[in-house]
């Protein structure tokens, strides 16, 4: 800004010297102006005792956390799964663990039963970030070797958390996205849906009805 004013004072004093001067001036300050790049605003530092704080609440478990820790014990899963949109529904059961991990700052869940006749073992985690303010979900079991990954955020309202996050099909190789919504049904009752996505729509593919013991 302060070069901008003394460019103007400039053009005064030579506009009150010599007027033939005014146009040769004015064109070069246009070109010099647009040439102009702004210098990037440097992010001012914490001091040390504000980047402890920050850090501190960063680590501490909170209200999300307690909730997931909730969660702890064991869970009887009925599942359904649906390969298509209105395709028929299969079924399986499932016994997931629940507990909290690394000083309670995550939830791990360890899921075993059985799948189309074979043996079924999962595991899942559950993230709160006090940074971002969302949630994550990772999902992994002995049915593939990819890992499902999905962030979302908790609605009070529905008392559910909706993840997103992508797939990698076995079949072509392509990245797919899904979506999952979490419900806390009541204190002994939680309902997971997913869904996915073929030939451009989205269907159900997925409910699992947690009760716990």
């Amino acid at each position: 800004m302060k070069n901008f004013y003394i460019t103007l004072s400039m053009l005064a004093l030579c506009f009150v010297s010599c007027k033939k001067d005014v146009k040769a001036d004015t064109e070069t300050t246009k070109v010099s102006d647009s040439v102009k790049t702004e210098e990037p605003i440097a992010e001012q530092p914490l001091d040390s005792a504000a980047q402890m704080k920050a850090w501190t609440a960063y680590a501490t478990p909170g209200n999300p956390h307690k909730m997931m820790a909730d969660e702890t014990g064991t869970w009887n899963c009925d599942m359904t799964f649906w390969s298509e949109a209105n395709g028929k529904p299969e079924k399986a059961s499932s016994t997931a663990n629940i507990k909290m991990i690394l000083g309670g700052r995550y939830q791990e869940a360890n899921y075993q039963g059985k799948m189309m006749g074979q043996p079924f073992e999962g595991k899942s985690t559950l993230a709160y970030n006090n940074a971002s303010k969302e949630y994550t979900t990772t999902f992994i079991d002995n049915m593939g070797t990819g890992m499902m990954v999905a962030t979302g955020k908790y609605d009070n309202k529905t008392k559910s958390m909706e993840f997103k996050g992508e797939v990698v099909s076995p079949l072509n190789g392509k990245k797919a996205p899904f979506r999952e919504i979490y419900t806390i049904v009541d204190a002994t009752t939680r309902k997971m849906e997913m869904f996915d996505t073929k030939n451009g729509s989205e269907y159900k593919s997925m409910e699992i009805i947690m009760k716990k013991k």
